[in-house]
This record gives structure tokens, C-alpha cells and sequence, in this order.
């Protein structure tokens, strides 16, 4: 019943939404009905017991929940309930607030609805209104060219790769073995590899996943900003909600190169993502390649599990995919806390080119540290969230280094590696993003205007900020439920860790604590023994200081784009006008770009637009030529059946 009233209170949130003058109540009811959701997915979660109808293969529309799909329920609710508080002041001043509003509404409907759903007519209708519901609501906030363009990409590539889901799901349902994994293991292996190569390709798609991830950063960063933090923080979960389902639960007996495959597009996503965001302009633009590294961190969790499982190690198997599932619940939470921020700033400076910002921190306080919370919980620093799931899951990768056959030992030796990598790379953006956005001077006269968002704003990103710091601090207390929910899991042997010591996790709780309090105690050292200096003048040389001297974006990672070079491929354009033998100006342009899109999509539009041109020509317009097509279709047709007979 609590699941009835939180689903009727989201639809009738929508309808009210779009009344005029009505938009404050309708977004109340959405969080309301929101809310009751996340409350009927925390009480299947903790109790376990599934309710509504099982997972079944015929087309007559079924709904359930069980605890997986009562842990994203939960999980959606925690980011769209702060999201919905951000967006009554966000969209006040916004272009189409009650369109943008009202379809808000359908986007959230349409993520329960898919997470509800339990046959797979049900789940491919509401999978298909999950992907075109946020792309009407970007086109109803802005309708520009580039907008527009991105949109275009978004539903191009989602659509093409996620034939997969169709293919993968029908194919399940013809052999009966949605719920049922072993009808599909007496099927073949044909058919199971089968399901598992359309389900990675489909799901992986939407979820982001290198090298099927070009349309993330084209669409995010257009989104308005309470939509962006949907679409990162839950949106891209549910493709993984649904790869879950396919891959751990209906395949059957899981190959060993399927949990390889994970590791190793996992590895690529997150290192992909990380250097790509590294060398981003645009903030909302880098957030969303982060969207992508740990879309990869989480699939390099899952990909543990799936070879701990093969290899008879069903205690490592659970913890692994409960550290993936943390993850997907602290991004979904700092993410989205990031994405809010970033559409604070650009509200209040008007744009988020980096090095058009600065010095935010003490025009905002209450954005900026909620922001820089979320900094560094993505940089995976202690005692907050990020790390408390980054090092979970580089615990899971150790141990398969260390106790796995050898080519599986030698595939978790490179991830773990790369993870390591990925880390490091991710706290070396971040200090970048802090140090040209919240430090230092403003960097233009708008910035130095700025002030501090409205309370709605406010009180949306301080939320999701002080869970960053909660659950940074106990996240061993979560992770024994969230490992329970490992097809196979040992209810006996994570009853014995259940809040205290997860073999292998260093004991996170207590963890957690020490850096805490390590911390604090650092932080009262400082704040007692530090004496203020006197303010002085910069010196830069005896030349005045403007902001032209700052560090840049480009500087910033002009070193590592060097030793990347051959990786990167940057492309640099630099003019220099001389007059009298003296130079007059230098323009310098550079771009780093995406190597997906130089070596997949550019080459396979290409090709589209040739087959495009060619197929035009064929229409002339005279009747007389379409006639003798259609005489040509014939014969050809006559000469087939007649070939066929002589056979």
C-alpha cells in the first residue's frame, strides 16, 4: 500500500507540476511520493522477503519488488528526494519550469516502473520512456543547435546499443528463463553466450561504458542541473540494475570470460573516464566523464564477483558484489550532490568554464563546501563515502590477485593496478577542479558578484553532503546486506561479520572512525597552534596582477598530457601576428579529443552519410524510373523462385 500511495503521489506531483502557479506543490508531492517509495524498497531490502508478482517470461504485465530491487528503489529515492527540494528554486528561474517539472515527474515513473517490473513486455516499455522522457525534458529547458545536437546523439547511440537489451531479453523469454536460469543452461552454451554478449553491449551502453559511453558527455552537461544529477546518479544504475539481473541471475552458470570481459571494460571505463575529465574545460562536461570512471570502478566490482564465483569462492564473490553495490549507491549520492552544485554555480556566474570561475568558496559558502565535500568524496578521500566502496572493491581485486588461478590472478593483478591508477588520476583532477572553481580570486566580474544560492538549493546539497560524511564513516554496516544480495551468497558466513569485520575489508567501520578522528584531531591542532600572517601584495615580476596570470585548466594537466601524448592526441593551433619584427598577439587553441568518437563513431557516421548520398540518388523522381525498379524487384524475385525449384 505505502508503494501504491508513493507511485500515486509522483503522478498526480506531475500533473499538478504543470498547472500554473502550481509547480512548488507539485514538486512536493513528487519528493513525497518519492520518499514512500524509498521507504517500500528499504523495508523489501532489510526483510528480504519479495512481494507482488515473480519474474516470469510471458508478455502479461507483472510488478514485484525483491531486496535488489528494493536497494535501487531506496537508492533512487536518497538522490531524487534532494534533487526534487533543489529543483522548486533551480527551475524558478528557469526556461519551461512546468514542462521541465511535469516531465520530471515521468522520468522518475518510468525509472520505478523498470525496476518494478517482472515480465518483459513491462520492463521494455518502461526502458524505452526511460530513455526519451529526460530527452523531452531537455529539449522542453533548451532547444539550441548544440543542444539539440546532443540529444540526436543520445537517443541514436542508446537506441542502436540498446538493441542489445531487446535481443538479450526476448531471447531469455523465449526459452522461458526469466526467473528460471536453468531453463537457458539447457539451451547451450550458444544461447547463453548469446544473451550475455547482447546484455553487456545493451546495458552497457545506457550505463556508460567505454568504448559505448559517447553520448554521456554530450547529453549531461546540456541537461538542467537536477535532471543531470537523475540521469548520472540513477539513470546509468538502472542499466546496471538490469545487467545484474541478465548476467548474474537468469544466465545460469556464469563463463569465466564474461567476468574477464567486466574487468577489463571496467578497467577501460574507469581509466577512459578519468583521463578524459582530467583535460575537460567545462565542469558539468568533466563531471559526466567521471560518471563514467566509476560506472567502470563498479564494473570492475562485479566483474571480481563473477570470477570469485567461478572459482568456488562464494564468501570473496559476495563482498566483491557488495562493494559494487556501494558504489553504485555513494555515486548515486555524490554525484548528484555534484551536479546540483555545479547548476548553483552556473546560476549564480552564469557559466562553468573553469577558468572563467574562482573563488566561489567564499562567495558561497554553503554550495562550495557542500561542493568540496562531494570533491573529495568522488577523489575517494577518508573518512567519506568514495573511499569507504574504492577501497572495497580494491580489497575484492587483491585477493583475486593473490588467491585465483593464475590467468584469472594475472587479469585481477592488472585491475587492481589500474584501479590504483584510476584513484590517483581522480584526487588529481579534483584538486584541479577546487583549486580553479572555490580558491583563489574571482576570475571575472561576474564570479566576484556571485552569491549564495536560494535555501531550496541549499538545503538539497547540504543533504546529500552530510551522507557523503555518514556513510564514509559505517559503511561496514551496510555491507553485509548489500552482500547478502550476491546470487549464492552464505547467509551464515555474513552473519558472522554482519557490522563489524567483512573478511578482507581492513574493518571498515573502525576504519573509518580512526580517519575520522585523525582528522579532527589534525584539523583542532591547526585551528589552535596557526597564527594569521599579514596580509601582502602578490608578486608576479613587477608586472601588475590580473586574472590572465592565474593558473589554468590547460596548465593545470599540461604535464600529463605531455607523457599521454601518444594516448591523448592533442590538437594544438597557435597563431603569432609580428609586425615590425615585434609580436603583436599569440592565439593558442588546444583540444583533447575523444578517441572513441576518432576511431568508432566519426568513421561509422561516415560511412551512414555515403550509404545515405547513395540511396539518394536512387530517388530521382520519375515515375518511369521507380517502374523499372519495381520490374527489376520482380524478375529478380522470379529468378529466385525458379532457382529454387530447379534445386
Amino acid at each position: 500500500m505505502v508503494a501504491l500511495a508513493g507511485v500515486a503521489a509522483l503522478a498526480l506531483g506531475g500533473l499538478v507540476a504543470a498547472w500554473p502557479g502550481r509547480l512548488g506543490i507539485g514538486l512536493a508531492a513528487q519528493a513525497v511520493g518519492r520518499a514512500l517509495l524509498g521507504a517500500s524498497g528499504a523495508a523489501v531490502l532489510v526483510g528480504g522477503d519479495a512481494v507482488g508478482a515473480p519474474f516470469r517470461s510471458d508478455i502479461a504485465p507483472a510488478v514485484g519488488l525483491d531486496a535488489l530491487s528494493g536497494f535501487f528503489l531506496l537508492v533512487l529515492a536518497i538522490t531524487a528526494v534532494p534533487a526534487l527540494v533543489f529543483a522548486r528554486p533551480y527551475l524558478g528561474v528557469g526556461p519551461a519550469p512546468r514542462a521541465v517539472g511535469s516531465l520530471t515527474a515521468a522520468f522518475l515513473l518510468a525509472l520505478t516502473g523498470l525496476l518494478a517490473a517482472r515480465d518483459v513486455t513491462t520492463f521494455l516499455a518502461f526502458w524505452e520512456l526511460m530513455t526519451l522522457v529526460p530527452a523531452a525534458a531537455i529539449i522542453a529547458a533548451r532547444r539550441d543547435a548544440p543542444v539539440r545536437s546532443a540529444v540526436f546523439a543520445y537517443l541514436a547511440i542508446t537506441h542502436l546499443g540498446g538493441a542489445g537489451v531487446w535481443i538479450a531479453l526476448l531471447a531469455l523469454a523465449d526459452h522461458g528463463a526469466i526467473g528460471d536460469p536453468a531453463a537457458l543452461a539447457q539451451a547451450g552454451g550458444g544461447a547463453q553466450t548469446l544473451v550475455a554478449v547482447a546484455a553487456l553491449v545493451g546495458f552497457g551502453t545506457k550505463a556508460g561504458l567505454v568504448p559505448l559511453h559517447s553520448w554521456l558527455p554530450r547529453a549531461h552537461p546540456v541537461a538542467p542541473a537536477h535532471l543531470s544529477a537523475l540521469m548520472s546518479g540513477v539513470m546509468i544504475k538502472v542499466a546496471l540494475y538490469g545487467l545484474i539481473r541478465v548476467e548474474f541471475e537468469w544466465l545460469g552458470a556464469t563463463p569465466r570470460w564474461l567476468g574477464i570481459t567486466l574487468l577489463a571494460v571496467g578497467l577501460l571505463s574507469a581509466l577512459g573516464g578519468v583521463l578524459w575529465a582530467l583535460v575537460q574545460h567545462d565542469l558539468k562536461r568533466l563531471l559526466a566523464f567521471h560518471s563514467i570512471e566509476n560506472v567502470g570502478i563498479i564494473a570492475l566490482g562485479l566483474g571480481a564477483s563473477l570470477l570469485f564465483a567461478s572459482a568456488g569462492a562464494r564468501e570473496f564473490a559476495a563482498i566483491a558484489f557488495g562493494a559494487a553495490l556501494l558504489h553504485v549507491a555513494n555515486h548515486a549520492i555524490f554525484k548528484a550532490l555534484l551536479f546540483m552544485g555545479a547548476g548553483a554555480f552556473e546560476r549564480a556566474v552564469g557559466a562553468l568554464e573553469l577558468d572563467r570561475l574562482g573563488g566561489l568558496l567564499r562567495r558561497m559558502p554553503w554550495t562550495g563546501g557542500a561542493f568540496l565535500v562531494g570533491s573529495m568524496a568522488i577523489a575517494g578521500l577518508p573518512p567519506l563515502n568514495g573511499f569507504a566502496s574504492e577501497w572495497l572493491t580494491l580489497q575484492s581485486l587483491l585477493h583475486l590477485a593473490l588467491d585465483a588461478p593464475v590467468g584469472v590472478a594475472l587479469a585481477g593483478a592488472v585491475a587492481l593496478a589500474g584501479l590504483a591508477a584510476t584513484a590517483a588520476l581522480a584526487l588529481l583532477c579534483f584538486v584541479k577542479v577546487v583549486g580553479l572553481v572555490l580558491l583563489g580570486a574571482p576570475r571575472r566580474p561576474e564570479t566576484a558578484a556571485a552569491v549564495e544560492a536560494p535555501a531550496g538549493m541549499r538545503a538539497g546539497m547540504v543533504a546529500l553532503a552530510a551522507l557523503c560524511v555518514v556513510i564514509g564513516l559505517v559503511p561496514g554496516l551496510l555491507v553485509p546486506t548489500l552482500a547478502g544480495l550476491a546470487p549464492g551468497a552464505s547467509d551464515e558466513v555474513l552473519a558472522r561479520h554482519a557490522g563489524l569485520d567483512v573478511p578482507g575489508t581492513g574493518s571498515l567501520p573502525a576504519l573509518g572512525l580512526a580517519v575520522a578522528l585523525l582528522v579532527l584531531t589534525a584539523a583542532l591542532i591547526r585551528v589552535r597552534g596557526s597564527r594569521r600572517a599579514a596580509p601582502a601584495p602578490t608578486w608576479a615580476c613587477g608586472q601588475p596582477v590580473t586574472p590572465a596570470l592565474n593558473w589554468t585548466s590547460a596548465g593545470f594537466t599540461k604535464p600529463l598530457r605531455l607523457v599521454l601524448e601518444a594516448v591523448l592526441r592533442p590538437r594544438r593551433e597557435l597563431e603569432v601576428v609580428e609586425q615590425g619584427g615585434l609580436v603583436q598577439s599569440v592565439t593558442y587553441a588546444s583540444e583533447v579529443p575523444s578517441l572513441a568518437d576518432a576511431v568508432l563513431y566519426e568513421p561509422a557516421i561516415r560511412t551512414g552519410l555515403r550509404g545515405a548520398a547513395f540511396a539518394r540518388r536512387l530517388q530521382t523522381g520519375n515515375v518511369r524510373t521507380y517502374a523499372l525498379y519495381l520490374l527489376a524487384l520482380v524478375l529478380g524475385l522470379l529468378a529466385l523462385v525458379r532457382t529454387g525449384a530447379l534445386g
